[in-house]
């Protein structure tokens, strides 16, 4: 029997996640989507979500299979929705699920679902019944998983992952009881 869950990454993690994050790299360039290519996330964005404690791992069979970025509160990048709008207006008491990746030795199983259902139940935990996410227009694959997880499209934000550089991202949100 495989054991699954999901956990607060440590310090030890760092290495693997820093991997994961560059294979999802390379993996979206492969398929020709201009997401994560300007250097975003950088090693440094991935070092301060866990200093402050928003990144989570899913743990396969005690290997590290996945890993994502639960901001908690007001993200600046969901303050200004075009061509829609957020169910609790932008200034809500919500989650944000940034930055989730699956490393390349466990693509293709189906895992995405975990991972969502395990950031989904720890927002719950936390006391949030919004959630949000975005995701790169071309990301169809990602939009899949979104929307395959009960996330409703709310429009377009608009993302610096380089300075002075904005793209577009379809946003979704999830209410929970």
């Amino acid at each position: 029997m495989t054991t699954t869950y999901l956990r607060q990454a440590n310090n030890n993690d760092l290495p693997e996640i820093k991997k994961i994050i560059a294979d999802a790299k390379g993996f979206l360039k492969d398929q020709g989507i201009d997401q994560w290519q300007d250097g975003y996330p950088t090693e440094e964005d991935l070092e301060k979500d866990l200093k402050f404690g928003i990144t989570y791992v899913l743990i396969i069979d005690g290997k590290i299979a996945a890993t994502a970025a639960l901001h908690q509160g007001l993200d600046i990048n969901y303050l200004n929705i075009h061509d829609g709008d957020w169910v609790n207006g932008v200034e809500a008491r919500y989650t944000a699920i940034h930055r989730i990746a699956m490393s390349s030795g466990f693509r293709g199983q189906h895992l995405s679902e975990k991972m969502m259902t395990g950031l989904i139940t720890i927002s719950s935990v936390l006391g949030y019944k919004d959630i949000r996410i975005d995701t790169h227009p071309d990301n169809l694959g990602m939009q899949k998983v979104i929307k395959q997880n009960g996330f409703e499209k709310r429009g377009v934000i608009y993302m610096e992952e380089k300075p002075g550089k904005q793209t577009p991202r379809f946003a979704y949100q999830l209410l929970i009881d």
